[in-house]
């Protein structure tokens, strides 16, 4: 008798490869492998490998036959065999065999023997490592993702057994990822009906992962001990391994698994493990495919546009930080669609918010608003998405995402470009507003663009500006705050913030370069635009301090990025223009506004005469604000915004040493060699159609041109400027029986004039028409016999807002009667 009870000669007459397998099991499988005949066996395969699938197929009969037997002693044997065959042959003929080991492999996970199926899985995971010479075009891996995923997922009510059943699924999954990326066949594995089995199987597992923010970065490197005793750790680097091994066309198939995921098991809110999972995410796939990550992100967000606000304000916030990932990288044509689509989804929640709102009119319901609450999360997700992504984009990109986010701010008055917001009303709009200006405004921070051209080109600063002449104090703020960010190149805002009288400006220590040409060009072109919205700025009756400290940083900064001389004559006309606004108060603006104002202006002086450096300027600004100190501190900043301030009952008492002179300025600053001819020009702001589209009356109400004849003896006339002036007309003018009509006409054709006219057209017209009507009045006091008029006779020209201080009508210098 042979070993095992087998006949001598019945074992001589059995092929010779069964031989060799028998002689490889022991009569106790307690002895193991018999090490000298596995070497025969081997020996043997490695010589004649045509037999090598009937020796795989006589191994798979005698395991199949010991696993129901429950004999694991000889199955552990016969895996352990099949392991060596594999390792030692590679020739063409292991393919046969190959599918043998294969099968005796899946009766392996099939049982429910635990020790089996990690048997089974330990040997897949040897043969996964192995590189075959030739690809297999028929083999197919459908059963081992199906039985790996279903591993992953153990119950088992031993936590340990539990814990070893998982990892075999978890190394199984990266067996058969790591055989397939390799094979001609790889696509396969992508498929989604696989795919669908295994992120799921991987994510289940990541989930028990206790320090989530310490797995979110790039893939680390963890110990063989930490691998195989951590399912979660281990599922996460399968994770890694498997988005690395992604190429562009099935990129989508990988992703797409890991939103059911996290709908199925409502992992949107909180959102941690979802903002784990895109993180791995991002820093796994290859950076060129970001952008895939990025678009499956925004379709998932619209399929989820009706969800609760917390699960869309999760998905937002995983879309923030995926883009902040992939801004710095290649993120192609998905810039201008996550735009597109995050303001898309700003008008939906604004939407849902009011109509919200609306549907519980006149009921307090705590439900509502804890809605309403929940989609402002929702907005300001979106906002700080929005901002993130593009203050990270490149100057280029960030420039056009500038345009493309001012073109879709909703304008009073026009509907081109802007985001549709008909059905939201007044409030809805205004919601919009603000939130795409505060969108604009963190993707305008940091920006350094080389000229303030590049900064603020024409179609970009005309629609921003539109919504500084809006009657909203918080509208204007953002306007101004953006501007900031565009004009300020050095970072001297900081250094600037709050308004104040500031002692010695040089202890700031202000950074600045010389004004370029293309500066100097673009305060030309675009300069009275800036001064007219401050100006406008300053008359709004809900200012509040906030306000008064971003119009004197506006102005600050003009000065130290913008200002030549030409420029600082300007900037000191606009500020005489704003002290005007307060002392005569055409626009009956509370007492705490006008007292701001004049505030303002003393804190702007204060810091532009310090900046120009002329001693004899510094010293009339000082001796100004010493003497407010002292009998009118409430138009100083540091009085004025304390919360309790007592307000002057009125300040036409004030004495001129409060007040800064025009006079003064112009004889200190001519002794420095500064052209101040125009200082005498009073400032008017320019009229646009911005006065329309922003719901804001016009500026311009009425334009007269008043004569004073003489004295105590006032006549007023509307004259035509295109209308020659004759002695008849100066008659007309004199008789206040004229027609109504005819009146009423003139008086719309010199607004008109005022409001579109040029600059230097309306200047050089007063010019002319100021010396005729000084030759003609000579005339008409020679034919009427008249005394010449007394020094006290006087001219007073009214233009809009701004009132010229009369002068004697022999010694008026009409060049300077200049009108915008």
């Amino acid at each position: 008798m042979g070993r095992k009870g087998v006949c001598c000669c019945c074992a001589a007459l059995r092929p010779r490869y069964k031989r060799l397998v028998d002689n490889i099991f022991p009569e106790d499988p307690k002895d193991g492998l018999v090490k000298a005949d596995m070497e025969k066996l081997t020996f043997y395969a490695v010589s004649a490998p045509e037999k090598l699938d009937r020796i795989g197929a006589y191994l798979a009969e005698r395991l199949s036959r010991d696993v129901v037997r429950h004999r694991y002693g000889y199955v552990l044997i016969a895996m352990e065999a099949l392991d060596q065959l594999l390792m030692a042959c590679h020739s063409q003929s292991i393919k046969p065999f190959v599918e043998s080991f294969l099968h005796m492999v899946a009766k392996l996970l099939e049982s429910g023997e635990p020790k089996l199926q990690v048997l089974g899985t330990n040997s897949f995971v040897k043969f996964a490592n192995i590189e075959e010479d030739t690809p297999s075009y028929h083999r197919r891996y459908d059963f081992f993702v199906s039985r790996f995923s279903a591993m992953c997922h153990s119950c088992d009510h031993d936590p340990e057994i539990q814990t070893e059943i998982r990892i075999a699924g978890i190394r199984g999954i990266q067996g058969v990822v790591r055989k397939t990326v390799n094979d001609e066949l790889r696509a396969t594995i992508w498929e989604p009906q696989h795919m669908d089995k295994i992120v799921p199987s991987l994510l289940f597992n990541m989930q028990k992962i206790e320090d989530v923010d310490s797995r979110t970065g790039p893939p680390s490197s963890p110990t063989g001990g930490e691998k195989e005793e951590n399912p979660a750790l281990l599922a996460e680097n399968c994770f890694r391994e498997l988005l690395g091994r992604a190429t562009y066309g099935i990129m989508n198939n990988a992703v797409r698994p890991v939103f059911a995921h996290l709908d199925h098991h409502k992992l949107w809110d909180p959102n941690e493990f979802a903002v784990s999972c895109f993180k791995i995410i991002m820093y796994s796939i290859q950076a060129q495919y970001s952008h895939h990550v990025i678009q499956e992100i925004l379709r998932h967000l619209d399929v989820c546009k009706r969800d609760s606000p917390r699960v869309r304000a999760g998905i937002i916030q995983v879309l923030l930080e995926a883009v902040a990932i992939a801004a710095k990288g290649s993120i192609g044509p998905a810039v201008l669609e996550v735009f597109n689509t995050l303001l898309k989804h700003l008008r939906i929640s604004v939407d849902f918010e009011l109509g919200d709102r609306r549907s519980s009119a006149g009921s307090a319901s705590f439900s509502t608003a804890s809605k309403e609450s929940d989609e402002r999360i929702v907005q300001n997700a979106i906002i700080q998405t929005i901002g993130f992504f593009g203050s990270n984009l490149p100057d280029y990109q960030r420039s056009e995402i500038m345009m493309f986010i001012m073109g879709k701010v909703p304008v009073f008055g026009s509907t081109s470009q802007s985001l549709d917001t008909s059905h939201l009303g007044d409030l809805g709009t205004r919601r919009i507003q603000i939130m795409l200006l505060r969108s604009l405004l963190m993707v305008t921070s940091g920006y350094k663009a080389t000229t303030i051209t590049n900064a603020l080109p024409a179609p970009f600063l005309d629609p921003l500006l539109s919504p500084s002449l809006m009657e909203d104090s918080e509208l204007r703020q953002l306007v101004l705050e953006i501007l900031h960010n565009l004009i300020d190149r050095h970072d001297n805002r900081a250094k600037l913030r709050g308004i104040r009288i500031i002692p010695d400006v040089s202890d700031l220590k202000i950074k600045r370069d010389k004004i370029s040409r293309q500066d100097v060009s673009f305060m030309k072109k675009h300069g009275q635009q800036l001064y007219r919205h401050i100006y406008l700025g300053c008359k709004e009756e809900d200012n509040v301090q906030k306000n008064f400290e971003l119009l004197y940083t506006s102005l600050a900064l003009t000065t130290i990025e913008l200002a030549n001389e030409e420029v600082v004559i300007d900037l000191i006309r606009l500020a005489i223009a704003l002290q005007d606004i307060a002392i005569i108060n055409e626009d009956n603006l509370p007492m705490f506004n006008r007292c701001g104002v004049m505030a303002l202006v003393a804190a702007y002086l204060n810091f532009l005469s310090q900046m120009i450096a002329v001693p004899a300027f510094c010293q009339h600004v000082s001796k100004v604000i010493e003497t407010r100190s002292l009998e009118a501190p409430y138009f100083l900043p540091e009085t004025i915004f304390k919360d309790k301030c007592n307000l002057p009952i009125s300040l036409e008492k004030h004495e001129k040493n409060l007040f800064f002179l025009t006079n003064k300025i112009a004889e200190s600053l001519g002794g420095s060699g500064y052209s101040v001819e125009r200082l005498s020009v009073p400032y008017v702001p320019q009229v646009t159609d911005e006065d329309r589209l922003s719901r804001r009356k016009s500026i311009v109400d009425t334009v007269s041109i008043q004569v004073d004849i003489l004295p105590g003896n006032n006549t007023e006339d509307k004259v035509d400027n295109t209308e020659e002036i004759t002695f008849e007309a100066l008659k007309k003018a004199i008789d206040n029986n004229g027609l109504e009509e005819q009146e009423k006409e003139k008086r719309r054709l010199v607004i008109e004039k005022f409001q579109k006219a040029p600059f230097e057209e309306i200047a050089a017209q007063c010019e002319t028409k100021a010396n005729l009507l000084h030759d003609r009045l000579a005339q008409i006091l020679e034919l009427t016999i008249r005394p010449p008029p007394s020094p006290s006779g006087t001219m007073t020209v009214t233009a809009g807002h701004a009132h010229y201080q009369s002068v004697p009508v022999y010694e008026m210098k009409f060049p300077d009667l200049c009108v915008y």
